[in-house]
């Protein structure tokens, strides 16, 4: 397809649907929507072919999200009714339940891989408030690990942060010397961004920086993927009409106590009014430097840094997938 070919279909679904994704090779689909039910498609080109309808969550599917293919085809999805399950392809090619996590005492409304470099983990995001970390492990099992008052209202979403550090391109070596960035981002019911990052002496998950700036809740994060820039963008958008894009600067030197520590995040607004209605998602191009963002009025914008370090809408596609 070109850029200005949408391909539309049947979903077969009975209600609203809330997700949609695409395989690491584009080649497969999941949806999930309302009425409890994945739907798998195969996509060819222009033509799709309907795979198989998973019908084991008991309420209404919020996300999908699949493994890196080093570990199978491995789908996770999340649920109003309180579980995670993952699911993985047969050797007869259906989708059978491997895990199921309940854990949680409210719905899961968010779910992310880890970047395939960090292992078979799958973040979690609970309206009860929590985070839960799921991990295939070397004795194979899958374990569960809780970060309880994550956000105490609740957890709305939930991103992994670049697993090579920023600027570490830029430096001849780096990238192999530096160890891989274990860090995540989470949005929440206290309109609060929170970052987190992993204690090797915890063997747990703490947080590093609350970014304050939302006043509503906080409906998604994004971070941006690491093309080689010093600096680290993570965007987010909230119940309070507004999209911020948060930059981090990577390292450049120690600072006066003879320790280099990582740099304040700084806050830009991408609008400089707000967005007509909630924004709902915020999603990164493939190369890092376009976002979109999808908000209550059935209207995605296109979004790009120009080079004096303005953000720019370039493009707005309808419901109906025509771009103005």
């Amino acid at each position: 397809m070109t850029n200005n070919e949408t391909l539309q279909f049947d979903t077969q679904h009975e209600d609203m649907i809330h997700d949609a994704q695409l395989d690491y090779y584009g080649k497969r689909l999941a949806t999930c929507s309302s009425d409890g039910t994945i739907h798998l498609f195969e996509i060819s080109g222009k033509q799709q072919k309907f795979l198989e309808a998973l019908k084991e969550h008991t309420g209404p599917v919020w996300q999908v999200a699949w493994a890196h293919p080093k570990f199978g085809s491995v789908l996770a999805s999340c649920s109003y009714d309180g579980t995670v399950i993952i699911w993985k392809e047969t050797a007869g090619s259906a989708f059978t339940v491997i895990k199921k996590h309940g854990k949680h005492q409210a719905s899961v409304n968010a779910i992310a891989w880890a970047p395939h470099e960090l292992g078979p983990v799958l973040l979690c995001g609970s309206s009860d408030g929590k985070i839960s970390l799921l991990t295939f492990t070397e004795e194979g099992a899958w374990d569960a690990q809780m970060i309880r008052s994550a956000h105490t209202t609740g957890v709305n979403s939930v991103s992994w942060a670049p697993v090579i550090a920023a600027g570490a391109f830029t430096q001849p070596g780096a990238a192999q010397k530096a160890s891989f960035v274990r860090q995540f981002a989470s949005g929440g019911c206290d309109s609060y961004v929170k970052i987190w990052s992993y204690s090797e002496d915890k063997k747990t998950y703490e947080v590093i920086q609350t970014l304050e700036g939302h006043s509503d809740w906080v409906r998604d994060v994004a971070y941006a993927p690491n093309i080689g820039l010093p600096r680290t963008y993570l965007a987010s958008c909230s119940q309070d009409k507004h999209v911020y894009i948060w930059t981090q600067d990577a390292p450049s030197g120690k600072s006066s106590t003879g320790q280099s520590g990582p740099a304040e995040w700084t806050r830009h607004q991408l609008s400089s009014t707000p967005f007509p209605d909630v924004v709902w998602r915020v999603s990164w191009s493939m190369s890092g430097n376009v976002l979109a963002v999808s908000c209550g009025d059935n209207k995605v914008t296109l979004w790009k840094e120009n080079l004096k370090g303005e953000w720019e809408r370039i493009s707005e596609v309808n419901e109906n997938g025509q771009r103005a």
